[in-house]
């Protein structure tokens, strides 16, 4: 979440118009996230988030997005719900941009990550896989290995400016990558950004997933891949083997991965690692000026990425085989 473009007193109320909603009470910018334009908004009728869909968010997709989260909540998992004008319509125009009002989610996401945690998230992530059986849309993965090396492209004269031989790096792991991708794995719906401030716990339990505008269709190893590189990892970049064997013990227990899967587990995680540091880069070299938004530490994934290329198995991240 972030702030791209602001929004004036006029064209909001003009746009909650068409909401039975009652009264604004206020309107927050959240700065965190890098992708849309996020506010806290809050009404006679409650908190709500809305949404301004920037210029990596293809109107296009959104139909996919609002529908996929309706479809989760109707095969119970807990997510936020798009609010629906008085037209019947999920989405509208606001500033100039496609937005959206989805429910508000009680809850809070842990700013230090247990090994508890990352047992409820494994367990969370394969119900989301298992949830997304029957979803009637389809959205390829934009942001899957065939886009990394475009995205390396428009940031490798400027990588060295972040860190010294970062360019030759990524080239070299990028051929390393396009000839090891696992491709035929099982696939389906996955969310495909599962990072600790999209998932919520209330009374120590898992309380619902948000944040649903990367989910496509991919592989559900790759998913459980990046959130394994989002939630296994210390502060100094070393990784946690019990956070990892909590988290894929506990996928497994719902979801059983097929020999495939386990096989593929490492070159998946490594290239998870390389989606976020191309992603962050990219975004690291270009913020637009005047945006309320605090982008991500591209050299974090950097310093994951050494541990994968060192793993040799799924053992390597506390997982029986």
């Amino acid at each position: 979440m972030a702030v791209y473009t602001d929004v004036s007193g006029e064209d909001l109320a003009a746009f909650l118009a068409d909401y039975d909603l009652g009264d604004l009470l206020s309107l927050k910018g959240i700065a965190e996230g890098v992708e849309n334009t996020n506010y806290m908004l809050h009404t006679q009728k409650g908190y709500f988030f809305l949404t301004l869909y920037e210029k990596r968010t293809k109107e296009s997709d959104l139909p996919f997005f609002l529908g996929l989260m309706e479809h989760l909540a109707g095969r119970g998992l807990n997510c936020p719900q798009p609010v629906k004008n008085r037209h019947g319509a999920a989405l509208g125009r606001l500033s100039g941009r496609a937005a959206a009002i989805v429910t508000f989610l009680e809850g809070m996401w842990p700013r230090r990550q247990t090994s508890a945690h990352c047992a409820a998230l494994g367990e969370a992530v394969a119900a989301l896989h298992l949830a997304g059986e029957g979803f009637a849309l389809r959205r390829p993965n934009a942001l899957s290995i065939d886009s990394w090396r475009p995205l390396y492209e428009s940031a490798a004269a400027r990588a060295d400016s972040v860190h010294p031989g970062l360019s030759a790096l990524i080239e070299r792991e990028l051929d390393w990558l396009e000839t090891r991708w696992p491709r035929g794995l099982p696939e389906g719906v996955i969310h495909a950004d599962l990072f600790p401030d999209n998932v919520f716990f209330l009374g120590g339990k898992l309380s619902g997933l948000i944040d649903f505008y990367f989910a496509c269709n991919d592989s559900f190893a790759y998913d459980l891949a990046i959130c394994i590189n989002a939630w296994c990892f210390e502060q100094d970049a070393s990784f946690n083997v019990t956070k990892g064997r909590a988290m894929i013990e506990n996928y497994r227990r719902r979801r059983p991965l097929d020999a495939a899967e386990i096989e593929a587990f490492p070159v998946l995680a490594r290239g998870a690692a390389m989606r976020f540091l191309l992603t962050r880069l990219v975004d690291w070299l270009n913020i637009p000026p005047g945006a309320l938004v605090k982008p991500k530490d591209p050299l974090e994934y950097f310093r994951k990425l050494r541990f994968h290329q060192q793993a040799a198995s799924i053992r390597d991240y506390g997982a029986d085989a």
